[in-house]
């Protein structure tokens, strides 16, 4: 499903659009149930959208598909490439509508919604790619009844691709940066986030990240004696 893995970005990188709007990937108001970040101790790398096995699943542009098939965890799924490079990636599908190689159209029916992989009840797996890294769908668009793309010209950092940098139970604060320099003045402010491994204490991680013990647990709003966890958040800047 990932043609890229050898394939190296260099930060930030921009993607461009066409158009100021997409065409709902479902036919009924989106809800959210799952965001782009860190989830039970792992990367959630999309966002799960509410849906009942059968609905119907669109493509959001215009583009031609380049995968159809079942993929591990994402079940049935169909990946669609864009002019501009993206790729929309739909998963979770009980049926496909669509064959490799097929030119589509945006709002046409790739497949219907269901269960297969490791889904956790019906709903849509969709995920934004350029050059197989992820990026946060709601950096680049609006889930809301305008079905608005929040920019026509939007510039990529590794905190909007990092999964680390995002929760998936609250929708990040992400202003759109719409030039390289925007993108470089912003990633001065962007927080860097550590996830715990095995081993670390307050005090190696303070010393890792040239920060006071006291620093650290200011920041994170901890105690000196907190319990750390494997696989626990920390913010650093």
């Amino acid at each position: 499903m990932n043609p890229y893995k050898s394939y190296s970005l260099k930060y930030p990188f921009n993607i461009d659009f066409d158009t100021i709007q997409y065409a709902s990937p479902i036919d009924k108001k989106k809800v959210v149930t799952s965001r782009y970040g860190w989830r039970w101790g792992r990367a959630h790398r999309g966002i799960d959208i509410d849906l009942v096995t059968g609905d119907e699943v669109r493509a959001m542009l215009d583009g031609k598909v380049r995968f159809v098939g079942y993929n591990g965890g994402h079940g049935r799924t169909v990946v669609v490439r864009h002019a501009n490079g993206l790729e929309t990636v739909y998963a979770h599908l009980s049926k496909y509508k669509v064959k490799v190689n097929e030119n589509v159209k945006m709002g046409q029916v790739l497949g219907k919604g269901g269960t297969t992989g490791n889904a956790r009840g019906s709903h849509l797996h969709l995920e934004v790619r350029y050059k197989g890294v992820t990026i946060n769908p709601e950096y680049l668009f609006d889930f809301n009844k305008d079905n608005s793309i929040r920019a026509k010209d939007i510039w990529i950092t590794r905190n909007r691709v990092n999964p680390v940098n995002h929760v998936s139970t609250r929708k990040s604060k992400m202003p759109v940066y719409n030039t390289r320099e925007d993108a470089l003045n912003g990633v001065q402010k962007e927080r860097v986030v550590y996830i715990i491994r095995k081993g670390d204490t307050l005090g190696k991680i303070a010393r890792r990240h040239r920060l006071s013990i006291t620093q650290l647990c200011r920041i994170n709003s901890i105690r000196r004696n907190s319990i750390l966890r494997i696989g626990q958040r920390l913010i650093i800047n």
